[in-house]
């Protein structure tokens, strides 16, 4: 057990924009729990990288849409670290359509995951760190959850919530040195936009100012500036990382 370096869980941890937080954490010497859903093999390149910088890094199965396998994630990185200082809620799933098409099956599936998973983890973080008395709660909404996007109201409507719930909880958690803040991510250059056609990835391109995608390591970068130890006094802020979408 290592006690006296901070201790992380990132939700969604195996990839993309998770894997760029996780490392990030541990370039600032963050111990981190890699959480997964599906890809056991990614989230163990993950930690192994992580570990390459001088951390313990560990990776942990759990779908965060469920209570029971998020107590059971919690429940382990506190087994194996003594506490959890960070949380970032960075897990999401899309299932994008026209509103007259979504599924109410689909719908649900997208709150679950990205409301529902937060919030599951935040009640889970917001017990053990007010005992603590300091944590950091990042949550990752979306410039979508802010502006809306067609095709995307399932997802947008979850994103806003991220940004309701990361307000309320920083009120309620401030008395106990508890921050809680949000990034907002435009497009982000991930496997889930190079799959775009051209046509789709110039039309975005056209609503950012700055004309490209984002880098994950944007995003991480604002996520790790959330979690250290000298942001102390940001609770219940939105960062936008857009490229400028977002003004």
């Amino acid at each position: 057990m290592s006690e006296t370096k901070r201790a992380a869980i990132v939700t969604g941890g195996s990839r993309g924009i998770g894997q760029a937080v996780c490392l990030a954490l541990a370039e600032q010497g963050v111990n981190v729990v890699v959480n997964y859903a599906g890809s056991a093999a990614a989230a163990e390149e993950t930690a192994a990288l992580c570990r390459e910088k001088g951390v313990e890094a560990i990776a942990v199965q759990a779908s965060v849409a469920d209570a029971a396998q998020v107590d059971a994630l919690f429940e382990k990185a506190v087994e194996t670290f003594g506490k959890v200082d960070i949380l970032v809620n960075n897990a999401g799933i899309t299932k994008d359509n026209l509103i007259v098409r979504i599924s109410e099956e689909d719908f649900d599936a997208v709150l679950d995951t990205n409301l529902k998973g937060a919030f599951l983890c935040c009640k889970k973080a917001a017990r053990i760190m007010m005992r603590q008395r300091w944590g950091r709660i990042v949550n990752i909404s979306s410039v979508v959850g802010l502006r809306g996007n067609p095709g995307q109201t399932n997802y947008s409507a979850s994103k806003a919530g991220v940004i309701g719930l990361t307000k309320s909880l920083a009120r309620e958690l401030s008395s106990r040195h508890v921050t809680v803040n949000a990034v907002a991510p435009g497009f982000i250059d991930t496997d889930m936009t190079r799959v775009l056609p051209e046509a789709a990835r110039t039309a975005i391109l056209s609503q950012v100012p700055l004309g490209t995608f984002g880098q994950p390591e944007d995003v991480a970068r604002a996520v790790a500036f959330f979690a250290a130890e000298e942001s102390g006094y940001l609770t219940g802020q939105v960062l936008c990382v857009d490229g400028g979408m977002a003004m």
